[in-house]
C-alpha cells in the first residue's frame, strides 16, 4: 500500500486580486475581465473566477477571486505568457498595483476580500467553526434526508449528503459565518503568560 503525503503543491489554491480602476475605464476593465477569465479557464486545474465589483466593502476596488485545484497549476498559470501578456494590458485602465491574496488548503472557506493579506485565522479557531459549521449541517441532513436515502448503499447516501454539505458551506453558509465572526476569526491569540 502506497501512503499518499499532501504537499503544497497538491491543495487547492485560491488568489484574490485587488485593483483601483481609473475613474471612466470600467468598461474597459470589465472586457479585461471576460478575457483573462477565458485565457485562465483553459489552464488545467482552473476552478472558476469571481468577481466583486467596487463598493463601500472593498475599498471601491474590483476584486478578481480565480481558483485552482493545485498550488501547482495555480503557479503554472501566474507563470504564464498568457497572463503576463493580460497584466501588460492594465496599463492606462488601473491605478497603481494590484493587492494579492493567496489561501491554500481550508484557509480559502475563511477568505474576506475585505481583510488584509497579513491577516490570518489561526488554526484552532478555523479548526473549531468548521466543526461546528459541519456538525450544525450534517445532523439535519441526517435526519431529514436519511430515511428517504436508506433504501440506497450507504455510500450513495454519504456522497449525496458531502456533495450538499461541500457546496452549501463553499457558496452559502462560510462566506456568511466568516463576515459573521469576522472580529474574532481575524483578532490575535494572546500569547501565554506564566
Amino acid at each position: 500500500m502506497v501512503e499518499m503525503i499532501e504537499t503544497a503543491e497538491q491543495v487547492p489554491v485560491t488568489v484574490s486580486v485587488a485593483r483601483k480602476i481609473l475613474p471612466g475605464h470600467e468598461a474597459a476593465y470589465e472586457d479585461w475581465i471576460k478575457g483573462v477569465s477565458a485565457t485562465a479557464a483553459k489552464y488545467q486545474g482552473h476552478q472558476g473566477i469571481n468577481v466583486l465589483r467596487p463598493s463601500t466593502s472593498n475599498d471601491h476596488e474590483y476584486v478578481l477571486i480565480y481558483r485552482f485545484d493545485t498550488y501547482e497549476h495555480g503557479r503554472a498559470w501566474e507563470n504564464s505568457k498568457e497572463r503576463k501578456a493580460w497584466v501588460e494590458k492594465l496599463d492606462g485602465i488601473a491605478a497603481g498595483d494590484a493587492t494579492y491574496k493567496k489561501v491554500t488548503g481550508i484557509e480559502f472557506w475563511f477568505d474576506l476580500p475585505s481583510v488584509s493579506a497579513a491577516l490570518k485565522p489561526s488554526v484552532h479557531k478555523m479548526a473549531l467553526t468548521l466543526m461546528v459549521v459541519v456538525f450544525a449541517l450534517v445532523y439535519p441532513m441526517q435526519l431529514y434526508l436519511g430515511p428517504p436515502l436508506g433504501v440506497y448503499p450507504l455510500w450513495f447516501k454519504v456522497l449525496c449528503i458531502v456533495v450538499i454539505q461541500v457546496v452549501l458551506m463553499t457558496y452559502v453558509v462560510m462566506p456568511r459565518v466568516t463576515h459573521i465572526l469576522k472580529p474574532w476569526l481575524f483578532k490575535p491569540i494572546p500569547p501565554l503568560t506564566r
